[in-house]
């Protein structure tokens, strides 16, 4: 008796312990062993007949991934809770439903913003460069003085689960919160804080933390123009990529509009822009919103989930669109 085949399926990162793993029973996997992504030829040429792939937000699923995988693509499962690498347009047209990872990493995302908004409002990359240094240095009144964030008023842009979540942390500093999005959230999620149109809200945080998603109508949304409406030293934390106009950002520190800023996440990564590498005021971190062993099984799991429920015959776990 003949054996039906394992359906094919391509990972095209290396995962958190434990992971992939769990495909092995169901699965004919591959996986791209390496924590760099592939080259696009490489790409394109693994996918090939295969019935899934797991990819992550340096592959960028298009059509031509979708005609290089062939008609037997049954899913692509995203490893991010965004899905701005992917087409979804042109996965819907053949069908292929596209998965994503949302929830499991709100809580570590919204632990990385406040560690950002600390580090940027008490000087903590100046100081650790200094000493580093070996500059010379003693305890004065007026070394490092940095902004105190009790009682502060605290502007979040994009109040979704991450948003939230840094709203209910903010309880802790005593901040009142207003935040803005397309639409007010219904008053039980608002936690109490006030919606405001972007201009207003802009005009009155002196601390502000962006966690909107990247779409086409949100890319440089804050750009020198609404950065400039921000109160004159305010701080500003950026943890979706391609929200804030990066070069303006530079110049903003650069002309000491604002006292800092901090990035987790790049438009261009990993390459980071050299204005803001030259900014002293500028904490800058390499993408690790959901850099927690936690966060980072969860969200290869959630993306395994998918691809097993797909392959047995149902919807994914998570579908974007």
């Amino acid at each position: 008796m003949n054996e039906k085949p394992l359906p094919p399926v391509l990972v095209t990162r290396r995962l958190a312990p434990g992971v992939t793993e769990r495909l092995a029973a169901s699965c004919a996997f591959d996986l791209h062993d390496d924590d760099l992504p592939m080259g696009r030829a490489e790409l394109l040429k693994a996918v090939r007949g295969r019935s899934a792939v797991i990819t992550t937000l340096d592959d960028v699923v298009d059509g031509e991934f979708l005609d290089a995988a062939g008609p037997g693509l049954r899913i692509v499962a995203n490893h991010a809770v965004g899905t701005h690498n992917i087409d979804l347009a042109a996965c819907a047209a053949r069908g292929v439903p596209v998965s994503n990872t949302p929830g499991v990493l709100t809580a570590a995302t919204a632990d990385m913003a406040w560690a950002l908004l600390l580090a940027a409002t008490r000087r903590l990359g100046e100081g650790e460069r200094w000493l580093r240094s070996g500059r010379p240095w003693a305890w004065a009144p007026n070394f490092l003085l940095g902004v105190e964030l009790a009682g502060t008023p605290l502007g979040i842009l994009g109040m979704g689960r991450i948003g939230q979540a840094v709203a209910r942390r903010a309880r802790a500093f005593d901040m009142p919160v207003s935040y803005h999005n397309r639409t007010r959230l219904p008053e039980e999620q608002e936690q109490g804080a006030r919606w405001l149109p972007l201009e207003e809200l802009l005009a009155q945080s002196p601390v502000l933390v962006v966690t909107c998603p990247l779409t086409a109508a949100t890319r440089h949304l804050l750009d020198a123009e609404r950065i400039a409406l921000l109160p004159a030293g305010a701080v500003l934390v950026s943890m979706t990529a391609g929200i804030v106009d990066e070069p303006a950002l530079a110049a903003a520190l650069d002309g000491g509009a604002l006292f800092a800023a901090a990035v987790d996440n790049f438009e261009h990564e990993p390459a980071v822009p050299a204005q803001l590498l030259a900014q002293e005021r500028a904490v800058l971190a390499p993408h690790l919103g959901s850099a927690t062993v936690r966060t980072r099984q969860a969200m290869g799991n959630l993306a395994v989930d998918n691809v097993l429920a797909v392959l047995a015959g149902g919807r994914p776990v998570t579908e974007a669109g």
